[in-house]
């Protein structure tokens, strides 16, 4: 097994830098998004409906993305993602160090942002070129099994600082944004792929419409889980920081193997079927977060079922690479790959930016928190549907294979 890995890694370096890199920067996600929540909620007291209305400035960079990094075109995508990550590990650090000042808060946060937006198309693009069409599945499973893994350090850390030091968001951002930065080095380290074209500055084409469906169906989705599903927790249910990082630590071990399997499942089902899996375990999960409180469950259950829904819907985030590998296949142009996978987050983000005000304050706020969630499990019967629509030129030609392999086997047994 070791002369297996070792072999793996000799022969692949550039695949090995960009984990590293991905590791780096899953750590600092990891820390940031197990304390964010209960930052804001420490530091400035805010309520429901300022929390989504802060999520508008927040998720900006994500609508603009695809703005920001047309803008960057004339740097190789590993430069593109190193300067991201630059900025990642500033806005984390930043937030460290001031104290209870809003517009502070409010600018180190879009730093924050813009970093970890303009990343995660480069990420994806670049995972993808380390390997062949066939391996498109497995290599954005590998990217997010280490992100996912990393997720594990960054939130024990989060765990141990908060259990024996306190609150202490200056040690722990801090911490966070170093990773960042590292990870913004290695990704310098990363040779641009031999023969790559210089990426488009700007996509949009009728033949992507469905994957930007998807996309924006997904924005909607996903914001719902970042904003509403741990204040749901936090405001509700009383769990301090330390509670989120425990949460993450189970999901990231579990990610580091359910990843690697839904990058492998990818392949070998095709997107169609995982996406279509993906929005109906989503309807479930948006009905145990309204409802959990309601089905008569002993003292103490409720907030267990709700433990179990937070971690299969940090686990189902993997299966954005169903859409990746989606766009990969039906791409007319190889340089068309990042542009259109930033467009894809512009348009999720455009979502994003108004679900959580309109969640907060017209729904939370006026209805109950349960509504969010009933309307979250909604929009999962249109991704449904949207994903019963995916098809790829690949996937077709294997169905047609298997198709006039069966007639001829029929033929040769006089069926």
């Amino acid at each position: 097994m070791r002369q297996r890995i070792a072999r793996r890694l000799r022969d692949n370096p550039q695949l090995v830098l960009f984990l590293l890199a991905v590791f780096a920067l899953g750590v600092g996600n990891g820390i940031f998004q197990t304390t964010y929540n209960n930052y804001l909620s420490d530091i400035f007291g805010i309520g429901a409906t300022a929390r989504g209305a802060l999520e508008f400035p927040r998720e900006l960079p994500g609508f603009l993305v695809a703005l920001l990094a047309g803008a960057l075109v004339f740097l190789a995508e590993n430069r593109v993602a190193a300067l991201a990550a630059a900025f990642t590990g500033l806005g984390m650090i930043g937030l460290g160090l001031i104290d209870a000042r809003w517009g502070l808060m409010l600018l180190f946060t879009v730093v924050w942002s813009i970093g970890g937006h303009v990343e995660m198309p480069m990420r994806s693009a670049i995972a993808m070129s380390l390997g062949t069409q066939r391996q498109h599945g497995r290599r954005l499973g590998q990217t997010s099994a280490a992100r996912v893994g990393a997720n594990i350090l960054g939130a024990l850390l989060v765990w141990l600082v908060i259990d024996y030091v306190g609150n202490n968001w200056t040690i722990t951002f801090t911490v966070g944004g170093l990773a960042a930065i590292v990870g913004a080095l290695v990704y310098l380290r990363l040779r641009p792929v031999q023969g790559q074209r210089q990426r488009a500055r700007f996509v949009v084409k009728r033949r992507y419409g469905l994957y930007y469906a998807l996309c924006t169906l997904f924005g909607a989705r996903k914001q719902v889980f970042l904003t509403f599903a741990p204040w749901v927790l936090v405001t509700v249910y009383g769990q301090p920081a330390s509670t989120f990082a425990k949460l993450w630590i189970a999901a990231s071990v579990l990610g580091v193997f359910f990843q690697q399997g839904l990058g492998d499942l990818i392949d070998r089902w095709g997107e169609r079927r995982v996406l279509m899996a993906d929005g109906m375990m989503l309807v479930l999960i948006c009905l145990g977060y309204a409802f959990a409180g309601r089905l008569g469950l002993p003292h103490g259950w409720p907030v267990r079922m709700l433990y179990v829904c937070y971690v299969l819907d940090q686990l189902l985030f993997g299966v954005e690479n169903a859409r990746s590998a989606y766009l990969a296949k039906i791409a007319e142009r190889p340089e068309d790959l990042s542009p259109s996978l930033s467009m894809g987050i512009s348009l999720n983000h455009a979502v994003s930016m108004l679900v959580p005000f309109i969640g907060g304050k017209y729904v939370w706020d006026v209805f109950g928190y349960e509504w969010v969630f009933v309307g979250a499990a909604g929009l999962s019967v249109l991704t449904i549907i949207a994903a019963g629509r995916v098809r790829t030129p690949q996937r077709d030609r294997e169905v047609e294979e298997r198709g006039e392999r069966a007639a001829t086997d029929d033929l040769s047994t006089g069926g």
